[in-house]
């Protein structure tokens, strides 16, 4: 029965998106035995309900006195999204602010009979569930579990169909496809080294996406407080929200019963499209925490360039800064004259320059010559402790204060320290910005009574271990916890959460500390790293207006990918890390919206080997974010350091750069709907059940499947292809899939496997760069992938790779039937270069005639071998094209 005919009944139902719902763990407690609420007051306005919730029965108070009475309202916003939120009426709770997470516009309410999801509820006990209209398939259920509403604990349960297939609430390292049995999932950003397993990380997530043989729909809860998400298989599979504050806020997306990039494409309208990013951030990145001088950093760049390994961006780490103070250089060390040389060197090679910027500033009243700590306190925006002054904490230069983001005037101090330091004309002109201990991150054990005094006992800031350089040196030559005690419940909430690192002011902000609009730590904490994310942004568009920027953040809150990009923290020199970094990476591109990730190639921490080092350069390569980086403790571990390596990374960044204008192109994509740069194989197989827990293959794009080697010392790797036509990438044979594993042997260590899925037409470039300027300058050719209908079709879209809106852009699409392949769209944008060849796939025999725009060419060869035919065109591309054979 349906919402309108059914409104006086105990159970009701209303269109909706969606899925949402957790279940709960306290000690000696069933919570489904508590009593939930009765719906009272139901109204229905076309597609808004709205009702009443009164506590059904003698109250739990499991972790404090259950609220009374609660207020329900059901929204379907969209054909596909039905947004579910229950408040307190009769007091303000903390939400998200609309500044952090802007809603989404909605023109108007749809009708439910139009929607793709309902909404459905039984009145007393008050339940919930969304179902798929087409199927009554029920999605989301919180049936048999009592909702518990606290002021500083929230409870919600879905069950869950058995082996159910659960995808996202991160940040975490697990893998991609989640186990349900007994995981628990804790969202609370923490400073993580080594990114252990099973533990709560840099950013959070509140999102899952769930997919069945049926169809994939997801779940989005926007709440930022501390939270437990808990999947157990005890009783039957159910899936629990643990909150400890703000309201219950659900948007549930339909999805679709046959594509997973429609649930992709939905929480990224909800949440904002990824932003675009410069051409050139897709070239290769080089860090290391532990460059000892400018120098030091000179030679890196050189020596990769003897190495020909193309370099796009030299980063530098905090190393160059003025005893860790940000906004300065060590004039012995780093002296801007110096660091100007090298910007000034990487410009006139086509190169970029990138450095970190970290929050903390240092607390430096008494010190008049450290200007960004005075202006800064000047405008009066940093974050304050409970008792009104500056909150003090400990990082990098010792006793530091944390800008408070939602000051009104954060956004002056950071736009104004950024024109200051990296200006083009007097200081340090960078190209993009990396910022880390965003979480934030604080090294002072608690109670933290006296940070001057563990300032002292840690180092901080740590001195130097070398001489400096000659200051007119050449360059680029040849060549245990402590606990916190109880205070009040906004340190210590009556429900703890599963915090790795202890109470939740351990290692970060104090969550009593107090933000400029009045809101707590406590409930924004989650915020932190995407607010200083979004600041950051604008303070680089000031400094260029018009062009794109590259900004990697380490904590990010949901709809951090409309801002900035992020990699995945400060992971271990460790085959197991290599293998979850692919897990990681498909996380932030494929569930979070936040494409442009990448994790630290080789490792961070620990020392790296040379096999390890060699795999994971041929792996970095198809992160949409590639950069080596690792820590002053390891040993060196650029590319150009052994042969095998040096070798697998020439050979890795030669394809990438080759499929550059094909991964732009998805990434322009993804900023237009949403649609994944990278897919797990069960996005493109969703009816295969063998590719739902895949995590160590993916597609690079859409068609690019990527299969590296992930055994120690081995040469061989176990592959799954599902029931379809690939090609070889390097031969370009085709290939039948059987759907089942195949094992590949002979894979040596400067080889990464890598297929084409059929029915793609690729635009390669026909030859890679030393640099992306000069990678725009190369041909292109066309790789025609029949499937298996005999059909194959691509798009490639152009623009100058810089400006945020381009005024001329070139836009085709390539489609390939029965031996004719279509070139054909807009050529606003001047490419420069010709299409120099086309590549017909899967060819049983020479074809006896070739036409290029309908005149015959004699100009092709066919390999028998490998069935290619290569047909040399050599036309400018700046008009439609037609090549086919017969």
């Amino acid at each position: 029965m349906n919402l309108l005919s059914g409104v006086n009944k105990p159970w009701v139902l209303l269109a909706l998106s969606a899925g949402f719902l957790p279940y709960v763990f306290a000690a000696d407690v069933d919570l489904d035995a508590c009593p939930g609420y009765r719906a009272t007051n139901v109204k229905v306005d076309g597609g808004r309900l709205t009702a009443d919730l009164a506590l059904a029965g003698q109250a739990c108070n499991v972790f404090g006195q259950d609220i009374q009475a609660l207020s329900l309202s059901v929204v379907y916003e969209t054909n596909e999204r039905i947004h579910v939120k229950i408040t307190d009426p009769a007091s303000a709770r903390y939400e998200v602010p609309e500044s952090v997470f802007p809603r989404p516009n909605t023109t108007g309410v749809v009708s439910p009979g139009s929607a793709a999801i309902q909404f459905n509820y039984t009145t007393s006990p008050f339940s919930l569930s969304i179902y798929r209209t087409s199927t009554h398939e029920i999605l989301f259920s919180t049936t048999s579990h009592p909702i518990i509403f606290e002021p500083q604990y929230l409870r919600v349960k879905t069950s869950l169909p058995d082996n159910a297939n659960i995808y996202g609430f991160g940040e975490h390292t697990n893998p991609f496809h989640l186990p349900t049995d007994n995981t628990t999932l804790t969202l609370w950003s923490r400073d993580a080294p080594g990114i252990p397993v099973g533990t709560n990380l840099y950013g959070n997530h509140p999102v899952y996406f769930e997919h069945r043989t049926t169809g994939t729909h997801g779940v989005f809860f926007l709440n930022s407080n501390g939270m437990d998400v808990k999947l157990s298989n005890v009783g039957g599979t159910g899936l629990e929200y643990n909150t400890i504050g703000g309201v219950l806020d659900f948007y549930f997306l339909a999805g679709s019963e046959t594509d997973p990039t429609a649930v992709a494409e939905q929480y990224s309208d909800l949440v904002g499209h990824p932003a675009e990013v410069p051409y050139w951030s897709f070239g290769l990145h080089q860090c290391r925490f532990g460059y000892k001088d400018f120098v030091d950093v000179a030679s890196v760049i050189s020596r990769y360039a003897a190495a020909d390994i193309p370099l796009e961006t030299m980063w530098t780490d905090i190393d160059y800064m003025d005893r860790r103070r940000i906004f300065t250089v060590d004039p012995q060390y780093f002296p801007l004259n110096r660091m100007r040389d090298i910007v000034a060197h990487l410009h006139s090679n086509n190169q970029r320059y990138i450095l970190m910027t970290d929050p903390a500033v240092p607390f430096l009243p008494d010190d008049p010559e450290y200007a960004p700590y005075h202006r800064g306190k000047d405008l009066d925006i940093y974050l304050r402790a409970e008792n009104g002054s500056d909150l003090l904490s400990l990082v990098w230069p010792g006793v530091t204060v944390y800008p408070d983001w939602f000051n009104d005037k954060v956004t002056e101090f950071w736009n104004n320290e950024f024109q200051l330091f990296y200006n083009p004309d007097t200081g340090v002109d960078i190209d993009g910005a990396w910022i880390d201990m965003n979480e934030p991150s604080n090294f002072c054990n608690l109670p933290c009574d006296d940070p001057f005094t563990q300032a002292i006992e840690q180092n901080l800031p740590p001195p130097r271990s070398n001489p400096p350089p000659d200051p007119n040196a050449p360059i680029f030559g040849n060549i245990s916890q402590s606990r916190l005690g109880i205070r009040d419940d906004i340190l210590n909430p009556p429900y703890a959460i599963n915090n790795a690192a202890g109470p939740l002011s351990s290692k970060t902000a104090f969550t009593n500390a107090t933000h400029a609009n009045g809101l707590q730590e406590y409930n924004v904490h989650n915020l932190y790293g995407t607010m200083m994310s979004s600041a950051t942004r604008d303070a680089m568009l000031a400094r260029r207006p018009g062009k794109r920027t590259l900004i990697i953040t380490r904590s990010t809150f949901a709809g951090a990918g409309a801002h900035v990009g992020k990699w995945l923290g400060d992971n271990v020199s460790l085959w197991e890390q290599y293998r979850f970094s692919i897990a990681g990476m498909l996380n932030f591109a494929t569930i979070f919206q936040v494409p442009m990730v990448g994790s630290d190639i080789c490792g961070f921490n620990g020392n790296t080997t040379e096999t390890l080092c060699a795999r994971w350069a041929m792996l970095g390569a198809f992160y949409p974010f590639m950069r080596n980086h690792n820590s002053d403790t390891s040993i060196s571990q650029e590319f150009y350091l052994w042969d095998t390596v040096a070798t697998a990374a020439r050979n890795a960044i030669n394809t990438r750069y080759r499929l550059l204008d094909y991964f732009y192109t998805a990434f322009h994509q993804a900023h237009t709907n949403g649609a994944p740069v990278l897919n797990p194989l069960w996005f493109k197989y969703p009816k295969d059940t063998n590719t739902f827990p895949i995590d160590l293959q993916f597609f690079f794009g859409d068609s690019i499947l990527v299969s590296p080697v992930t055994e120690e010392n081995s040469t061989s790797v176990d592959i799954y292809l599902p029931k379809d036509i690939f090609y070889d990438f390097a031969t370009l044979a085709p290939v039948q899939g059987a759907g089942s594993t195949v094992t590949l042997n002979g894979v040596n260590f400067t080889t990464i496997p890598l297929h084409i899925k059929g029915g793609t037409v690729l635009p390669l470039r026909v030859s890679s760069a030393a640099n992306t300027v000069e990678l725009r300058k190369q041909d292109f050719e066309f790789v025609v992938a029949p499937g298996q209908d005999g059909s194959a079709s691509g798009k490639l879209y152009i623009d100058d790779g810089e400006l945020i809106n381009p005024p001329q852009t070139t836009s085709v699409d390539m489609n390939f039937q029965g031996g004719k392949l279509d070139v054909s769209g807009s050529f606003g944008f001047a490419t420069g270069v010709e299409v120099a060849r086309v590549r017909f796939l899967n060819v049983p025999s020479a074809p006896k005639q070739v036409e290029v725009n309908g005149k015959s060419l004699n100009n092709s060869d066919y390999d028998a071998t490998n069935q290619v035919l290569d047909v040399a065109v050599n036309v400018a591309f700046d008009k439609n094209l037609v090549v086919e054979f017969s």
